[in-house]
């Protein structure tokens, strides 16, 4: 059985992350999808729309085979590491290829751009180091150096001021480091731009348009262009059941009261929380009422916004230096769902796994394993609504979804 990774967040669930998947398996002859996805705290530093285990549903309903758990550790991470846990996880669970959406939809331009990057490796570092002395932050200052060494070139490299092809390089990057017998592929990103705000005369809308939407009108009827009926059904049951969605507006007065009641020192032990931010953060946290006014007070040219957002996360979730230089690479492939086709491959592949297969987190104890279960908690217990109930132990008494 010929198998193909994808590596998700879908949050939600769209008619692109579907036309991924259909592109996937037809471009590589696939009779598996094995998305890695991640759990229920996100790249960009930001909690899940709905949890982990309702968007397993959705991609297992649209035509993903299997749904395997990126941790915490490399699911909130800078990209180059996010990229370097999907990769391994992908590589062990047997995957042939690995197929990825593109600005560039061609996998050759990023492949040069690996060769001449790490031709130029010294030149490169020393370039991004004297972007940032200049004040930029350091995706922009990576693009900086990257167009310099790539300017008086003829050769067709990839652009790297686009994100999806950003991620897109470290996935390539991730696999070359590691000698990966997984192979990439990648098809052209269709319609919408990631963070395009939704257009009601296109099919495809970006997920970020399609949160921005709820948040903004609260219209979850008015998205069905946009997605599966599937996909619809669980956001419309998820608001019916749950009340609210996961944001950072819903969770503020937690990750304010977890900021303040921590000391300037505290803070600044958490993962990504560097050159003296804390203090800011701190004052910031006290004086603003609102979510929205805490990021326009710290937010700055040296400091994304997906930065700052990530660094919350750790906050909130109590993630330190420490726990995140403790964790270089996944120790276990974590199932949140399979159809019964993904089913039958894994009967055939879990002896020959290069790392060990976990269905119940109960059976094993894992550092890196605690830190997800530990997210999970934390996460379901910032959906505070008069509707949820028994918002701790979801790890615990979900096992894999089967469809």
């Amino acid at each position: 059985m010929k198998a193909t990774g994808i590596i998700v967040e879908h949050n939600p669930f769209h008619n692109g992350h579907l036309y991924h998947i259909k592109e996937s398996r037809k471009k590589t002859a696939a009779d598996i999808i094995i998305a890695v996805m991640s759990g229920n705290f996100l790249q960009r530093g930001e909690p899940a729309l709905v949890n982990k285990w309702t968007r397993t549903e959705m991609a297992l309903k649209a035509g993903v085979d299997i749904v395997i758990e990126l941790p915490y550790v490399f699911a909130t991470a800078q990209a180059s590491d996010f990229a370097r846990g999907s990769i391994d996880l992908l590589e062990a669970i047997g995957c042939d290829d690995f197929c990825f959406g593109s600005e560039e939809g061609s996998i050759e331009p990023f492949a040069r751009s690996y060769e001449v990057i790490t031709t130029h490796q010294e030149d490169y570092q020393k370039l991004i180091k004297q972007y940032m002395k200049l004040g930029l932050s350091y995706p922009k200052a990576l693009n900086e150096a990257y167009t310099e060494i790539t300017s008086n070139s003829e050769i067709n490299f990839v652009d790297l001021s686009k994100p999806n092809n950003i991620l897109g390089y470290h996935y390539l990057e991730a696999a070359y480091q590691i000698n990966a017998r997984i192979k990439p592929v990648t098809i052209q990103r269709v319609v919408a731009n990631y963070h395009d705000d939704v257009e009601h005369s296109q099919s495809i809308a970006s997920a970020t348009g399609i949160r921005k939407a709820i948040f903004d009108d609260g219209s979850i009827e008015a998205l069905a262009n946009f997605m599966p009926q599937t996909s619809l059904e669980h956001l419309l049951n998820w608001k019916d059941s749950i009340g609210v969605f996961g944001s950072w507006q819903q969770f503020w007065p937690l990750l304010r009261f977890t900021i303040i009641r921590s000391s300037v020192k505290e803070l600044a032990t958490y993962a990504e929380v560097t050159e003296g931010i804390e203090h800011l953060i701190y004052e910031a946290a006290k004086k603003c009422e609102t979510f929205e006014e805490f990021m326009a007070c710290v937010k700055s040219k040296r400091y994304t916004w997906t930065r700052i957002q990530r660094m919350l996360t750790h906050i909130y979730t109590g993630f330190t230096w420490e726990a995140l230089n403790s964790h270089k690479n996944p120790k276990y492939i974590r199932v949140l769902g399979m159809t019964h086709n993904g089913q039958k491959y894994l009967n055939h592949k879990k002896k020959n796994l290069s790392l060990p297969l976990v269905s119940r987190v109960a059976a094993i104890k894992d550092s890196l394993l605690d830190l997800d279960i530990h997210a999970s908690d934390l996460y379901h217990l910032g959906l505070q609504s008069n509707k949820i109930k028994q918002p701790t132990g979801f790890d615990y008494r979900n096992p894999p979804i089967i469809i």
